[in-house]
């Protein structure tokens, strides 16, 4: 385990003990991020985290950008036809139209692939982008260099093992929340409507919002990975913003990886890191960082 504290001060304002303990015996990589206020905290961030689905963020952003410049309207309609919507593949927007072509809005397929984290709207809008390395080209341009995507959804489902092939820091990933929700990325109508999909997210409610109190609101993306023939879940994870009661902002990223704990397990502890740095970040004051 590796703890780095970096910023003009020393993050001591969050409760590094109660993350140690948290992780402490359990059969799992764990990296965490935190960026608060101007502070920086991570846990064994420099490995390569699978991102599993967290990457659908990175998609849409990319996505979104190349609506911007082509004068692509959130409310534009396109056709996918039956043969895009594969099958044995996680797909909510493929399962309310089986077997049909579906007329759909561009934000539309954001909402499925934010929200609802859809495999195939997923691949879809990759394909619309240009291709998962120009996702990547993008990501990195923007300053995003601790990362590397090569696989859409349906290589990952083609072998397992490629899974480990879309990874990231976990810091990396908070970056690039910060970045995208802080800086002009996008412009204030594509953000604010990929800031809703976070917002609604509908996936991993036992995660880092579990950690959360009632009425917190909390945008996030998650992923999670299927087992390996040996039980080992190769990736769990959830990255997301927690908006601060005193208006601030804190971007918290949790990532597992070859865990051999229970799905529940990851997941409690991703609940319980949440609940202590939510717990640090709101009871400390500015002057003390």
């Amino acid at each position: 385990m590796i703890l780095c504290f970096c910023g003009t001060l020393a993050y001591s304002q969050i409760d590094t003990s109660a993350i140690r303990k948290i992780i402490q015996d359990k059969q799992a990589e764990v990296g965490v991020a935190v960026l608060y206020k101007d502070k920086v905290y991570t846990l064994s961030n420099n490995r390569k985290y699978p991102l599993m689905s967290v990457f659908k963020f990175h998609v849409a952003v990319t996505a979104l950008k190349k609506m911007e410049k082509e004068n692509i309207a959130l409310d534009s309609m396109v056709y996918i036809e039956p043969g895009q919507m594969h099958a044995n593949t996680y797909s909510p927007l493929r399962d309310k139209y089986p077997g049909q072509r579906i007329h759909i809005s561009y934000g539309d397929m954001i909402t499925y692939t934010i929200t609802h984290s859809d495999n195939n709207t997923c691949d879809w809008l990759i394909g619309f982008a240009g291709g998962i390395e120009v996702v990547d080209a993008y990501i990195k341009s923007i300053g995003i260099n601790a990362q590397n995507l090569t696989e859409t959804e349906a290589g990952m489902h083609e072998n397992i093992m490629r899974c480990y092939n879309n990874w990231s820091t976990p810091l990396a990933v908070a970056e690039l929340l910060k970045k995208v929700y802080t800086e002009a990325i996008l412009t204030d109508e594509y953000f604010r409507f990929l800031e809703k999909a976070m917002l609604d997210c509908s996936t991993g409610t036992d995660k880092l919002k579990a950690g959360l109190p009632a009425g917190v609101r909390f945008g996030h993306k998650t992923g999670s990975s299927d087992r390996t023939e040996t039980g080992i879940k190769i990736g769990d994870g959830d990255a997301g913003v927690i908006y601060m009661p005193d208006g601030s902002k804190c971007y918290l990223v949790v990532i597992i990886k070859d865990s051999k704990e229970t799905d529940a397990g990851n997941a409690k502890i991703m609940e319980n890191i949440a609940s202590a740095v939510y717990e640090s970040a709101r009871l400390s004051s500015p002057a003390a960082w």
